[in-house]
């Protein structure tokens, strides 16, 4: 089985454009689904589906990470990077104090990642859009839901410090021995 290991972050930390550079050099990547999820809401008249339905938003993410977490048959015996993992949904619904079943938590218990790296929030790339409503203050609390979320499960969080993609990505390599 190849090693799951996620990258995770507020909004605005680089999570994302770190996963794409990982995947141009070489990296086995699953890409975040929760804007395919927003979209979709969208084209169906629901602007903010986080907003107007948590929970059902929450368990359309909870089965696509899951969905990614199982279907790994087509990667090789390498690393697998996640852009999220699924203690991201609890800790989205911590952060916005929102009660959710308890078959969320059996998931995050039951399906578990090798190694976790987080990225703090970063103003200089901060930016909001149609899918990233949070203020960048709201973006630092996310950070701490986050961190607490995965250490409730047991992981042992890496931070990811700042800098250029690469010193990101030889930060990471160095972490997991590459």
């Amino acid at each position: 089985m190849p090693n799951k290991i996620v990258i995770t972050g507020g909004p605005g930390s680089g999570k994302t454009t770190l996963i794409s550079f990982l995947s141009e050099n070489g990296f086995q990547c699953q890409q975040e689904i929760s804007r395919d999820v927003i979209l979709e809401a969208q084209k169906e008249g629901i602007d903010q589906l986080f907003l107007t339905d948590p929970i059902l938003f929450s368990k359309k993410l909870l089965e696509g990470r899951l969905k990614q977490f199982e279907d790994i048959h087509h990667f090789k015996n390498a690393p697998i990077f996640y852009d999220r993992g699924l203690p991201d949904i609890i800790a989205y619904m911590d952060f916005t104090k929102v009660n959710y079943p308890d078959d969320f938590e059996k998931v995050c218990h039951n399906n578990r990642y090798d190694t976790v790296f987080l990225l703090p929030p970063w103003k200089e790339i901060y930016k909001q859009d149609n899918e990233r409503y949070e203020s960048f203050e709201e973006a630092e609390k996310i950070h701490h839901c986050l961190l607490e979320g995965y250490e409730k499960y047991g992981y042992e969080v890496i931070e990811v410090p700042f800098g250029t993609l690469a010193n990101r990505m030889e930060f990471i390599k160095t972490s997991l021995a590459l």
